[in-house]
């Protein structure tokens, strides 16, 4: 299934998207970590017998989402190509978020390339190596994540370049911007800090400051030769808006299907098109939301999805608390839960980063 044809409709019966953390191990010591990733393979990780039997599981959504092994480092995992392979052969379309260590080679981007994967996410957190590498905990970091860029490009892979947006980095949003537009990639996604796992340590954005940032991206979105999104952050969809523009379009504000299979439909957020299950099998709405809805193999990832209440109340934006539950904007932002639970410890308090003024005399915007 492409993004372009998953609809609204299908909020209640599949995730557009799925992530599997196939481990928790990980070399890196980021400072925004959800997982709080350690060096070797926590022992109550999923087995390859278990899972196989949870691609298997995901493969009979009513609508297929996308799978997307990530981590820790899903490098680190012995069994991954393995996997994919095995995800292919389910009918599964396949993405994957290597972390920028030795491990992530030309060799074995190129292995996953073979296996079936045809879209890499790879982070970027700087626009220079003395912030990017002081972010990842490793020196060397950002060099590595520049020569993956490349080899990606020259491997014929679509690439998503992710970035944790921070006080430390807020200001090189024009920087980061040019630079990627030498690497080839399909889509920049720039992700608003969760202040969970290691993340609690860094400092968020000001309201105010994501407007400056929104009007940033917005430009770059319309200049730049690849797409742009949010994530945590919906109400730059808002944003898009206001200024008419289109958040599903494409580079120059054309929405035309080359690029709409890399954007994700209005509306899309925690637990509402998104689901993600843990290195053990915890089943959760999404990674940066840590509220457990069953375990797999116990659990189905299915019934999870389609029945939880906690993933139904997460999907009806009408039953939200303080302004996003009466902003006319709430079906198509509806406000970060991920960051409205971390910072009230309600998943469904308004979003405690948003600055807009509810009109709630106008018509909901859907």
């Amino acid at each position: 299934m492409s993004h372009s044809s998953y609809r609204a409709a299908d909020f209640d019966l599949a995730p557009l998207m799925f992530y599997y953390e196939v481990t928790q191990a990980c070399d890196l010591v980021c400072k925004h970590c959800r997982a709080s990733a350690q060096e070797n393979a926590h022992p109550d990780e999923l087995t390859p017998e278990q899972s196989r039997a949870l691609i298997d599981q995901v493969a009979t959504f009513p609508r297929t989402p996308m799978m997307v092994f990530t981590g820790g480092d899903p490098l680190k995992r012995a069994d991954l190509f393995d996997l994919i392979r095995y995800a292919i052969g389910q009918g599964l379309q396949v993405a994957l978020t290597p972390s920028a260590t030795p491990l992530a080679t030309r060799e074995a981007l190129a292995e996953a390339r073979e296996a079936g994967v045809r879209r890499l996410g790879i982070s970027l957190d700087g626009a220079d190596a003395v912030t990017h590498d002081a972010f990842r905990g490793w020196e060397g970091s950002f060099d590595r994540t520049m020569t993956m860029l490349d080899d990606a490009r020259d491997l014929g892979l679509g690439v998503q370049v992710n970035t944790t947006i921070t006080r430390r980095n807020f200001q090189q949003l024009d920087r980061l911007a040019e630079l990627l537009s030498t690497k080839g990639i399909a889509m920049w996604a720039a992700f608003f800090l969760i202040p969970v796992g290691r993340g609690v340590e860094e400092e968020r954005v000001k309201p105010e400051e994501y407007e400056i940032a929104f009007e940033r991206l917005w430009h770059h979105s319309k200049t730049q030769p690849y797409a742009v999104k949010t994530t945590e952050a919906p109400h730059y969809r808002r944003f898009v808006l206001e200024q008419g523009g289109d958040p599903l379009a494409g580079p120059q504000g054309k929405s035309g299907a080359a690029h709409r299979g890399h954007r994700a439909p209005l509306g899309v957020g925690d637990g509402k098109g998104i689901m993600f299950v843990g290195h053990d099998g915890e089943i959760l709405p999404a990674g940066f939301l840590p509220l457990a809805c069953g375990r797999f193999p116990e659990d189905s990832v299915v019934d999870a999805y389609q029945n939880h209440p906690t993933f139904r109340a997460l999907r009806n934006p009408d039953g939200f608390g303080g302004i996003c539950g009466i902003c006319e904007y709430r079906y198509v932002c509806g406000g970060s839960r991920a960051r409205a639970y971390a910072v009230t410890g309600d998943s469904l308090a308004a979003e405690p980063d948003c600055r807009y003024t509810p009109r709630p005399d106008v018509k909901p915007i859907r």
